[in-house]
């Protein structure tokens, strides 16, 4: 079992920036990838992002790329997403994910997932 508790969501104005965080507990050392999702209402969830364990390689959604930042701290087991230049269309419940395969890193139901924190961007 991994534990993954999220924090740092909120309110902020488009083209402003927000900063994500999620400390991972448990059996972190089967964690193949930790991921960031997110899901907005009426929408299904959808990847937005993921770093390795080891924090050397990162992947991201084309909708992202070049605003959002996934970094590691492998000293407090702990997973950010930083998010600049934020578009209303950002707008969602963003979940921390730990995935235990290769095979499912963008899958929006295989592996652990935190409670989520909601982000509103505001026009």
């Amino acid at each position: 079992q991994v534990q993954l508790v999220e924090s740092g969501g909120g309110l902020v104005q488009a083209g402003g920036s927000l900063g994500l965080s999620c400390v991972a507990s448990g059996r972190i050392s089967s964690v193949f990838v930790y991921g960031w999702f997110r899901q907005a209402p009426g929408k299904e969830r959808e990847f937005v992002g993921a770093i390795s364990r080891s924090g050397v390689g990162t992947f991201y959604a084309d909708s992202v790329k070049g605003r959002f930042t996934i970094a590691s701290d492998n000293g407090k087991n702990t997973v950010y997403l930083q998010m600049n230049s934020l578009k209303p269309e950002d707008t969602a419940v963003y979940y921390c994910t730990a995935k235990m395969s290769p095979a499912t890193l963008r899958s929006s139901v295989a592996g652990y997932w935190g409670q989520g924190t909601q982000v509103t961007v505001s026009s």
